[in-house]
């Protein structure tokens, strides 16, 4: 995406436990007013009582799920990010649990892309799942077989795509 504009004085909040993580994304989105938080407990409090165009989460090492909860009822978009949750469980989580996108610290380079797209999508009403799907698909084809056809799916063993 060309025109990061829409990043411009943006709230964000970057939770993760690992502080290289939030040094990148602190870095990658610069435009933005970036809050941190590497604890389960910091975060839950500066989501209970802060406000936020979006809040990225990490699944892991934080309790992201329960914070994506949190964020669900103060009505806070927010997102997964995550390296060691990737997998066709945790995608259909946080999509039932109204995460807006689901992204690999892999694509940590390009989160100022991606956070820009999540951000027009929210301004237009527009799920970013699907263009999550367009863009990073065959990362989750080839790793998990994985489509945006099977994405929030029950899951009946065998589970084959």
């Amino acid at each position: 995406m060309e025109n990061k504009e829409i990043l411009r004085n943006k709230k964000i909040l970057a939770v993760d436990d690992e502080p290289d993580v939030l040094e990148i994304v602190q870095e990658a989105l610069a435009p933005c007013e970036i809050s941190t938080a590497d604890s389960y407990e910091s975060a839950k409090q500066l989501i209970s009582t802060g406000s936020f165009d979006l809040v990225l989460l990490d699944i892991m090492g934080v309790n992201g799920f329960a914070l994506l909860e949190l964020c669900r009822e103060r009505q806070i978009p927010a997102a997964m990010l995550t390296a060691n949750a990737i997998n066709v469980d945790s995608v259909n989580k946080a999509l039932n649990l109204g995460a807006i996108s689901f992204l690999p610290k892999d694509e940590l380079a390009n989160i100022a892309d991606h956070l820009a797209e999540m951000l027009e999508g929210l301004a237009q009403g527009k799920s970013h799942w699907r263009r999550l799907f367009d863009r990073l698909g065959p990362f989750f084809s080839d790793r998990l077989g994985l489509t945006w056809e099977n994405i929030g799916k029950p899951r009946n063993p065998p589970y084959m795509y």
